[in-house]
């Protein structure tokens, strides 16, 4: 039966090649008018690089693409805006210490066009500037879309969720018709990501057309009407999404074998206190306090997690206990021991292991090869000025075996490693260290499922093992999965630690927005 509906954007034949890898091969997506479009699909397959095509950042070796029925060479993001095509990229790209007004304007020919097609056709350049005017203009929008923020306000001064608005409001001002989100709730609180769903929804009523990338599979059986799957940079399947589709179908599309959500964990007995933490302190990269008396307490065995909106002391929390941030009051122990702006070295040899949120910047060299990357925590094993080079490589063989990390070699540079690979290695360097206490920073963020699986999988069995582990996650999902109690940080604070048994999505949900546990 042939498709009457009309086509927003059409993609034939795609085809995109990085040294030593395919990642798009021959890819064919169709993207209805006024659809909400899911893209699936494990790390490395490609659905970023399909989706940068499309929003001018990359140019395909062939293939050609339609938008509203027409052919089009799309060669950069301007291109792209001039099509009505807008692209909110996970990581923001919003100037900080300019207003919300300015960020939506930067850049444009006619900073008072809105929402009707001439924000991108426009070339009208004022002398002065009418910020007045480029305020109502921006009120209007987010009157339309119901996405309320104030002009005036410094980004700095916003919450993550009230930047997302900022840069889907920037892409509507310019006129964008077709938006793709990449990753759009993984900094949101539930209440926020219903929200943003309900936004979607009014968006495409109004005659838009959007294409996000999730791994949150529960969000794509709720928000989208069809759904691509991608798996080595090839399409298996485009669906409709109905009230019967599962998120276990999709993840067997995804990684082709069933995938296992929700892990049984076994009753555990805790020991002692592992780690206590007291009222610590400590100030952000702007010198801001960003913890404010922090009180908390781990047991051996234990997984504590740590729920909270991103930018809420959870970063700093974990730079604080393994060395890299020096407290400005208060003291943590581990065993007894007090570890308080000890350095890293110190902290390491007391027995804590950290698997980092950055695994590019933080976690991992990659200009280091896998075998140096894995040596980083293991070289003083032995005593001596020289490395046991044949007693490190074999480790490491060993480790890439053990932990499944795909990888051509350990000669292999950790950077050419893929998200959940490289997530792979270093918990194969962290976790063989004998570790008294993981802290775990958000441990499966980007990874797809069957990654994810595998991580989580680790972490019991250190729990297993009797070791402590700080679990710190947005995805409240994981939490509920893995952790034994969770505290929740909102602006620093400590808003109140729940048996994760009694607790609910919405409490914890509300407490993430900063309403104090009863």
């Amino acid at each position: 039966m042939t498709n009457t509906t009309p086509l927003a954007v059409e993609m034939r034949e795609i085809t995109k090649r990085f040294p030593g890898v395919l990642a798009n091969d021959r890819v064919d997506l169709t993207i209805n008018k006024g659809e909400i479009h899911a893209l699936l699909g494990e790390n490395g397959a490609g659905k970023s690089t399909l989706m940068n095509i499309l929003a001018g950042l990359y140019l395909p070796e062939q293939g050609n693409v339609l938008v509203h029925g027409q052919s089009v060479h799309i060669d950069s993001p301007k291109t792209a805006f001039d099509l009505g095509i807008a692209m909110v990229h996970q990581h923001f790209k919003l100037v900080m210490n300019q207003t919300v007004a300015e960020n939506i304007i930067l850049g444009l020919d006619d900073p008072y066009a809105a929402a009707s097609g001439q924000g991108r056709q426009g070339r009208f350049k004022p002398l002065r500037l009418d910020m007045q005017r480029v305020q109502r203009r921006i009120a209007e929008v987010s009157e339309q879309y119901d996405m309320h923020v104030d002009p005036e306000a410094f980004v700095w001064q916003l919450s993550v969720g009230e930047q997302q608005r900022i840069e889907i409001l920037k892409a509507l001002y310019r006129g964008a018709d077709i938006l793709i989100l990449d990753e759009p709730t993984a900094v949101l609180t539930p209440q926020e990501a219903d929200a943003l769903g309900q936004t979607m929804q009014r968006m495409v009523q109004e005659g838009k057309t959007i294409i996000f990338i999730s791994h949150k599979l529960d969000e794509v059986t709720r928000f989208a009407d069809r759904v691509t799957v991608l798996r080595r940079g090839q399409v298996v399947a485009t669906e409709d999404v109905t009230g019967e589709t599962s998120t276990a179908h999709l993840a067997k599309l995804m990684v082709g074998r069933t995938v296992i959500f929700r892990i049984d964990k076994e009753a555990q007995e805790f020991g002692d206190v592992c780690l206590e933490v007291e009222e610590i302190c400590c100030l952000n990269d702007k010198r801001l306090p960003a913890l404010r008396d922090v009180s908390l307490q781990i047991r051996k065995g234990e997984i504590l997690g740590i729920a909270g909106v991103a930018g809420n002391g959870q970063k700093e929390l974990a730079e604080t206990l393994t060395g890299l941030r020096r407290a400005t009051s208060g003291r943590f122990r581990l065993l007894g021991q007090d570890l308080t702006n000890r350095t890293s070295r110190a902290i390491i040899d007391a027995g804590i292991a950290h698997v980092p949120e950055s695994r590019i910047h933080v976690g991992s060299v990659g200009s280091m090869n896998v075998a140096d990357n894995i040596a980083l925590k293991h070289y003083r094993a032995r005593p001596g000025p020289f490395l046991d080079r044949d007693r490190l490589d074999k480790m490491s063989r060993d480790l890439v075996d053990e932990f499944n990390v795909d990888t051509p070699g350990i000669t292999t540079n950790a950077g050419a490693l893929s998200g959940g690979n490289l997530q792979k290695l270093i918990l194969a360097r962290e976790l063989t260290t004998d570790p008294k206490l993981i802290i775990a920073a958000h441990p499966t963020q980007g990874l797809d499922v069957g990654a994810t699986e595998a991580v989580r999988q680790r972490l019991l069995e250190q729990q297993a093992a009797g070791v402590a582990v700080l679990l710190i996650s947005e995805d409240l999902d994981e939490l509920f999965s893995l952790a034994d109690r969770v505290a929740v940080l909102n602006g620093g604070r400590v808003m109140g630690v729940v048996d994760i048994g009694a607790a609910t999505r919405e409490q914890i949900g509300l407490m993430m927005a900063g309403e104090q546990a009863a």
